[in-house]
């Protein structure tokens, strides 16, 4: 049987849950998306598992859909994770380098980290990620790789993110109960900056904002590194939530509203322009004008930007964001959201798309797409081994067998 090598990302969200898989490119550079797999969800609240059940049966429909498109096997993942749960802090280490010769090996960097996440974290959090900030080197700083340089004192500042042990321990059973094995957890944001994000975007400084349904990923960057994250627990949910409500509709027709007519700026928007709202109780339709659409969407959407630009300023970068800021996510995609930003944050705004890939790009060119396209990147730029995925029906029909299996144990 031919062999194959692949990269799976799986975005976990709150309104749906998307399978990504992709190959190495021949040179190794990059990677080319193969298979795309969705899948409503509704076992999440706020980015965190509430029903298990619910939860695994959507990773399953989406992995399968992405299986069937790319006639691989999916068995390891590289799984988002988010929720109003995460925590992010700033930390220090410091060692000395006591060799004769003064040297700064790999070694030193391992031990100066080690240094710096010696930090009190309560014992029901487990420690996501560790991202250095950057070095300094015998109080010279701004240094981002000091390995071979001389010093006899190291130092490094790094970002440390959390999240709570209960929600990611649910992540990662849900996936392991629709048979899958997970690499890695990546904080949402970090894997759709590496989608959208241009490395001048990075090094100028910039605030990633990744508007989901349940929640909103704040990741900030500056001089190449992550400066800071948080989470907002206000999405694209709450303005279907105020639409259905203020409407008089249900969900799924406001859902349908919001995408189809809705506007985030009022000004935007015709007044003379109206649309169909549904009614409930088999009551008849009624006409309401887009404008009123927009004047319901406008003040949840503010509070989102007014919400993200508080945690700009409380850690003192605003100044620092030469670059802007850029929108991804699903709810970015509804119209006048970069122009509603631009007057919230004063400064340049743009939609993030997923960018740099190859094969389905089409299918994957949608803020949306983000965090999976984000997930399979991440798993190539920290060099991953991909996994090896046979191509025969044999071996699939035994992995659905397995997981039938499963759901009857």
């Amino acid at each position: 049987m031919a062999e194959a090598r692949i990269y799976a990302g799986l975005d976990i969200g709150t309104t749906k849950i998307t399978a990504i898989v992709a190959e190495p490119e021949e040179d190794g550079e990059g990677i080319r998306v193969i298979g795309v797999g969705t899948a409503p969800s509704d076992g999440l609240k706020r980015g965190v598992v509430v029903n298990l059940e619910k939860t695994t049966r959507s990773i399953q429909y989406a992995v399968q859909e992405a299986e069937r498109m790319s006639g691989r096997t999916i068995r390891g993942v590289f799984a988002g994770i988010a929720g109003d749960h995460i925590r992010g802090i700033n930390s220090r280490g410091v060692i000395a380098v006591s060799r004769k010769d003064a040297e700064i090996r790999p070694h030193d960097l391992e031990r100066v980290i080690e240094a710096a996440k010696a930090v009190a974290i309560p014992a029901d959090r487990e420690i996501l990620h560790v991202l250095p900030q950057e070095f300094i080197v015998d109080d010279q700083d701004g240094i981002r790789d000091p390995v071979g340089m001389s010093g006899v004192r190291l130092e490094a500042e790094v970002h440390i993110i959390t999240g709570a042990a209960s929600a990611c321990r649910n992540v990662i059973r849900a996936a392991e109960r629709a048979g899958l094995e997970v690499e890695e957890l990546v904080l949402e944001p970090l894997a759709s900056a590496d989608a959208v994000l241009t490395q001048d975007e990075r090094d100028l400084g910039v605030a990633l904002l990744d508007i989901g349904g349940g929640t909103t990923d704040v990741a900030i960057f500056y001089e190449g590194s992550v400066r800071h994250t948080a989470v907002i627990g206000l999405g694209g949910s709450n303005v279907t939530n105020d639409l259905a409500i203020g409407l008089r509709t249900p969900v799924e027709r406001a859902e349908q509203l919001k995408l189809q007519s809705g506007c985030a700026l009022t000004s935007m928007v015709r007044p003379q322009e109206v649309v169909q709202v549904p009614s409930v109780g088999g009551r008849s339709d009624r006409e309401v004008s887009r404008h009123m659409l927009a004047m319901m969407i406008e003040p949840r959407i503010e509070e989102i930007f007014e919400l993200s630009k508080k945690e700009i300023r409380t850690n003192h970068i605003a100044d620092l964001l030469g670059a802007g800021v850029v929108l991804t996510g699903g709810a970015s995609s509804l119209m006048g959201m970069p122009e509603l930003a631009e007057q919230v944050f004063d400064l340049p705004v743009r939609r993030g798309f997923p960018m740099g890939i190859t094969g389905l790009t089409e299918a994957v060119c949608d803020p949306r797409f983000a965090t999976g396209v984000g997930l399979a990147i991440h798993a190539h730029l920290t060099g991953a081994r991909p996994h090896t995925a046979e191509r025969g029906v044999l071996s699939r029909i035994s992995f659905g067998l397995k997981r039938w299996i499963e759901e009857l144990v």
